[in-house]
């Protein structure tokens, strides 16, 4: 305990140095890494408090060793544990000549390491970006949008061919559909509808072909045959709070006051340069589309010449195209309201309109045509802005092996070849993903400022916390590799497991650089120094590494429910946890013997100017 109490407080500092930081966070990108702050600092207090307090006294009272007669405990040379022994001291010995040839070839080891540094920039570059895994939460939706005008009797058409298909040709994967007409995400309308998708339980799906991304796929295939109507079929987002769908979320914004016009030709040119990028997928507008309307213009001279009244009139329009309540009667005990409209013989067509007759100040009935006159146009039916601005709403879905992170620098990209007068914003899961992207620079050196900080004051050093610090890139190198190598990408819960990839790596510098410490300031030299204390501290730094890779093996083959955050974060772990393991045995003695060495000549060269 003397000499594991000084690493094991440093261990509780860096770890809760690294996690201590998430919790302040803002955004709902705060939210998710407050909950993984607080819980694992939290655990890590506890964990160090039982080390420091009962794990001695469970020692003293559990690890007995059985006493020959000659009195002392004989060592296992026979079974598992002889075999496990023998392998386990061959592995030390030839660690630890290992190590001492390595002291020696310092500058190729330093090189080597430059190298590995520049290859974490470059993977990390290119690692695809994007803010939440997808997760098959077991529904999804489809929209149907059929052009405007389009009748009521269409879209049942349209809504029952889709519904079979999903009820026959994907029974085993969906469970039940509910169709909603005259309604969607884009708005409302009889040319709109939008089917809701049930699918069946976990169990019933252990398929690829039954999971919620490839019932997707099948089914933009599949509805692309349908001309009357165009569909987007979707799974929703991992957080539903976040938008309607997964994937981006743009708002094309009139900026420069341009006119509707020229908004809409606009959108429409993105959307043409959209279906031709490869990168992007199933990019479409969220919002009705402009239809036909009949404007009325009333001459308010004509009208007041012919002693007509406005207001009665505007009234009189409401009630007889509209509609308007009027009374209430009683039916069988029930009160029911009475409405007026106009029979709707008489309300069928625009010229209908000059059937209908206004009375005036003077009790003569007076033609509608006599002073109004009406045509057709095309104007838009929804109000749309953003931000105070004129917006029209576009959102879209990266093509398969892209991200939402590539989809959505493609858009911008795209953007800038518009018109000028035009901006853009992104929104819901793309502002957060946005938001948690300008956050992960900072939040990571704030991490390694605090580790920094720290180990100064635990050592009452600002040499030795260098040498735990320079031992962290190789966790950062082995969680990018892991991720890429399984098509993941650069999400929140990926920057959750780089956090915890620092503190093991820490981990496991500390546990050498503590004991070589203290050696070197008792007189030893510091090669010796370095190679005792990397071979003492061998066995523990390999069980706790195993011990916590075993522990978050579950979470990298996990499946069902939440499986999409639980792989992102076991995979990132898990790569960091092997390369800072293998690759931090050899290099954290190295490192602590370049950094003392340097000091310490700076050191003398201090005290020879200042004797001299």
């Amino acid at each position: 305990m003397e000499q594991i109490t000084g690493a094991l407080i440093g261990i509780a500092l860096v770890l809760s140095a690294v996690f201590v930081p998430m919790s302040f966070m803002e955004g709902s990108v705060g939210i998710i890494y407050r909950q993984f702050s607080v819980t694992i600092v939290a655990a890590m207090t506890l964990s160090v408090a039982v080390a420091i307090v009962l794990t001695p006294a469970l020692c003293a009272t559990i690890l007995r060793k059985p006493v020959t007669r000659q009195g002392v405990a004989p060592r296992a040379t026979a079974g598992f544990f002889g075999w496990f022994n023998r392998g386990f001291d061959r592995f030390q010995s030839g660690y630890q000549t290992r190590v001492a040839g390595l002291l020696h070839r310092t500058g190729r080891c330093m090189v080597i390491y430059g190298l590995l540094i520049v290859g974490i920039f470059c993977l990390g570059r290119t690692l695809p970006t994007s803010f939440l895994p997808d997760e098959d939460q077991g529904i999804m939706s489809i929209m149907v949008q059929l052009p405007p005008g389009a009748a009521m009797e269409d879209t049942l058409r349209v809504a029952k061919e889709v519904e079979n298909y999903l009820m026959e040709d994907e029974k085993d994967t969906v469970r039940d559909c509910i169709s909603v007409l005259g309604f969607s995400f884009a708005g409302r309308g009889q040319n709109g509808a939008i089917l809701f998708v049930n699918l069946r339980e976990w169990f019933e799906r252990t398929e690829k072909h039954q999971a919620v991304s490839a019932l997707v796929t099948r089914c933009r295939e599949r509805f692309a045959s349908i001309t009357l109507a165009r569909l987007y079929p979707s799974q929703p987002p991992s957080i539903l709070e976040l938008g309607n769908a997964s994937g981006f979320d743009l708002q094309l914004q009139d900026v420069g006051g341009i006119g509707h016009e020229k908004l809409l030709e606009a959108r429409n040119i993105l959307l043409g340069l959209a279906a031709q990028n490869p990168n992007l997928m199933a990019v479409r507008p969220n919002g009705l589309e402009d239809q036909p309307q009949m404007r009325v213009t009333i001459d308010r001279e004509k009208a007041g010449a012919l002693g007509l009244n406005l207001a009665e009139v505007n009234a009189a329009l409401g009630v007889v195209w509209g509609s308007a309540y009027t009374d209430d009667f009683l039916d069988r005990g029930r009160v029911k309201k009475v409405y007026v409209q106009g029979d709707a013989s008489f309300r069928m067509i625009p010229e209908d309109m000059d059937n209908w007759h206004f009375r005036n100040d003077r009790g003569q009935m007076v033609p509608f045509s006599a002073f109004a006159t009406s045509k057709w146009e095309y104007a838009s039916t929804q109000l749309n802005r953003y931000n105070g601005l004129p917006a029209m709403e576009l959102i879209g879905s990266p093509a398969p092996g892209q991200s939402t992170g590539d989809a959505m620098l493609e858009m911008e990209e795209m953007i800038r070849n518009l018109p000028p007068g035009l901006g853009y914003e992104w929104t819901a899961l793309s502002y957060q993903e946005r938001q948690s992207g300008s956050q992960t620079l900072l939040l990571y050196s704030l991490s390694l400022l605090v580790i920094f900080l720290c180990l100064a004051g635990l050592y009452e050093s600002w040499s030795v916390p260098f040498s735990v610090i320079l031992v962290v890139p190789f966790g950062v190198l082995g969680a990018l590799l892991a991720v890429f190598l399984r098509g993941f990408h650069n999400d929140v819960y990926f920057q959750v497991g780089i956090l915890a990839t620092i503190g093991l790596s820490a981990k496991n510098a500390i546990l050498i650089v503590e004991f070589a410490k203290d050696m070197f300031d008792q007189g030893v030299s510091l090669s010796r120094a370095t190679v005792t204390a990397a071979r003492l501290r061998l066995r523990p730094i390999l069980m706790t590494s195993l011990a916590f890779l075993l522990g978050i093996m579950p979470l990298v083959f996990s499946s069902g429910a939440g499986s999409g955050a639980q792989n992102a974060l076991g995979t990132g772990i898990m790569g960091g946890t092997i390369f800072a393991t293998a690759l931090g045995l050899f290099y954290i003695p190295v490192f602590f013997v370049v950094v003392m060495a340097f000091f310490s000549f700076k050191w003398i060269k201090k005290q020879e100017k200042q004797d001299a």
